[in-house]
């Protein structure tokens, strides 16, 4: 598997997408924008402008239950939001 793990798709990407033509990625921790560039490009036959990516740091989060409380951390992970040249977009619903 490479470096993309899922796309974002929620009210705020999905108007970016048509406004700007911009798309958001969930990707590896350790992936740069170079490599995060030349997948979405193999994957989606694209050409890309600009990556942009952001680091977001796991939430502490606790819980009270009848046994008590349970406390746990969510996950951290970095996304990138990716800027398409003029006329290419992604379409994300395709083949359901």
């Amino acid at each position: 598997m490479g470096v993309i793990f899922k796309p974002v798709i929620t009210e705020k990407m999905t108007a970016k997408g048509e406004k700007l033509n911009q798309f958001g990625f969930l990707v590896d921790k350790r992936a740069n924008k170079i490599q995060i560039k030349s997948e979405i490009e193999d994957l989606y036959n694209v050409e890309v402008l600009s990556v942009n990516t952001m680091n977001y740091s796991g939430k502490n989060k606790s819980r009270f239950t009848k046994t008590g409380v349970i406390s746990g951390r969510t996950k951290a992970y970095k996304k990138a939001i990716v800027t398409l040249a003029e006329g290419d977009t992604i379409d994300f619903f395709s083949n359901i």
